[in-house]
């Protein structure tokens, strides 16, 4: 038997909201319920609202997902996690404890049930991003990110948290047709290259789209959509996560 590949991003994990118990609840019962289906699982980005690695410091608020993580690679599964703009400064505690493979770059080519796939998070990737994308060198940047620990967790927790919510209130506020719009012309200049698949994250809006054969999916978020993507059999599916998962349409690109 083939098993199934998921995707997933955007759940924000630590951000204060009056339903962030719930929210981290549907995406434990999610890992559980891929926990004998799933043969990988690819974190497309922004799980958690912000990740600061400190080497003696995790916070706690997170356990409970990470946990989750390892008990899926201790059952087989292989976990992929693509930095996204939230959760850039992955350090050497996914890989070393959990077993997770970090993609610090955010994006990866690879053959998948005969399937050639791009996966990025997508931020930084409109051509209007310009501002944004010399920010994300100075954010990834080792040594930026070794000063910002210099700060005590108590002091840097909160300070990342509040750059977290106005980066996330951008995006909302970003998520009009005509950004959707520009993520697909991105996804469709990158299926003219030569992938079957393209996957991205970061809109927080879930779609499916279809050119010459070939997919353009966005896994949406785990907000306020609780979509995920899952490959099985060389197809891709959008769904939302719940009784009776349901499934996206697949809908043409707008005309150029």
């Amino acid at each position: 038997m083939t098993h199934a590949a998921y995707f997933i991003s955007d759940a924000h994990l630590g951000a204060k909201a009056p339903d962030a118990e719930e929210r981290e609840a549907r995406l434990i019962a999610f890992f559980e319920n891929i926990t004998h289906k799933a043969g990988q699982l690819f974190i497309m980005g922004d799980l958690f609202d912000f990740w600061i690695e400190y080497t003696h410091a995790i916070r706690p608020d997170y356990f409970h997902v990470l946990y989750e993580l390892r008990r899926l690679k201790k059952q087989g599964v292989e976990i992929h996690y693509l930095a996204g703009n939230h959760d850039f400064a992955l350090g050497a505690f996914l890989s070393e404890k959990l077993g997770v493979v970090v993609h610090p770059s955010g994006w990866m080519n690879l053959t998948l049930q005969g399937k050639t796939i791009f996966l990025s998070h997508g931020d930084g990737l409109m051509p209007s991003d310009h501002g944004y994308r010399v920010l994300k060198k100075i954010l990834r940047n080792t040594l930026c990110q070794k000063i910002y620990r210099l700060l005590h967790p108590n002091w840097g927790v909160p300070l990342a948290e509040m750059f977290s919510r106005t980066s996330r209130d951008q995006i909302n506020f970003r998520s009009r047709e005509s950004e959707r719009n520009a993520y697909r012309r991105v996804a469709k200049d990158k299926l003219k290259e030569g992938p079957d698949i393209v996957v991205f994250g970061h809109t927080h809006y879930p779609e499916m789209r279809s050119w010459n054969g070939k997919i353009y999916c966005n896994t949406g978020d785990w907000i306020q959509h609780f979509t995920y993507a899952v490959l099985e059999n060389g197809e891709i599916h959008l769904k939302k996560f719940g009784l009776d998962d349901q499934k996206f349409d697949v809908l043409p690109f707008p005309p150029d």
